[in-house]
């Protein structure tokens, strides 16, 4: 097994491959994450303040996230009109799932913001949109990013799903090494699928504590 894999890893072409294959899914996955972010913010705000849109929101998007993510990756293509191929239907698809999951931590976050700090943004002159952009969400950061770390975990996984219905990413490894068979590439498969989530889940936690270094300073006052 050992002398197979180094064998495998090897291969300029098969290590070319691996590379063509993981910057499928770092996109496949990664810009889903992002786009659904930017979709689940506005759904989760417009949840918190308009209380009776609030349980139609959140049921609408607790069924999304109960579709089986392969059905939908078939189902789509003939929605949309793209090719059963096409990086648009994984895009797409994972985008709605982000959002469908994203929305409820949304409210919940935003919600989690003191009264009285929204009081005084008010007071001070922020209107809304302002207050959410420069006081609300920046305070919410932390107590969303867990969810969007969970997301991310989420999708890098689905993106091997779409493998079947013949997308790009590692899965393909996964579809090769079971088809062949060859105990290699699926293993290869998982090592870099799982380090991948672990680099991506990273870089959120470090971009969290950049995003609120009054969180360090709140600790480093409390250890003193």
């Amino acid at each position: 097994m050992i002398d197979e894999l180094v064998r495998y890893l090897s291969s300029p072409s098969n290590r070319e491959v691996l590379l063509e294959q993981l910057g499928q899914h770092v996109y496949l996955a990664l810009v889903p994450l992002v786009a659904g972010v930017a979709l689940a913010l506005p759904l989760g705000r417009l949840a918190q303040r308009v209380r009776w849109l609030r349980a139609a929101l959140l049921g609408t998007a607790g069924v999304v996230y109960t579709i089986p993510s392969l059905a939908v990756f078939v189902l789509l293509p003939g929605i949309i009109g793209t090719g059963y191929t096409s990086p648009a239907n994984i895009v797409i698809a994972l985008t709605l799932y982000t959002a469908a999951l994203l929305v409820r931590p949304v409210v919940d976050a935003l919600e989690s913001v003191p009264t009285h700090v929204t009081v005084a943004a008010t007071a001070m002159g922020y209107r809304s949109h302002r207050r959410f952009l420069a006081v609300e969400l920046p305070l919410a950061v932390s107590a969303l990013t867990s969810a969007v770390r969970v997301a991310s975990v989420s999708n890098i996984s689905l993106v091997s799903v779409g493998a079947l219905v013949g997308s790009g990413g590692l899965g393909r490894l996964f579809m090769v090494g079971f088809e062949r068979p060859d105990l290699v590439q699926i293993p290869v498969g998982i090592v870099l699928t799982v380090l991948l989530a672990l680099l991506v889940d990273l870089l959120l936690v470090v971009g969290w504590r950049s995003l609120t270094p009054w969180e360090r300073a709140g600790r480093a006052v409390i250890g003193s």
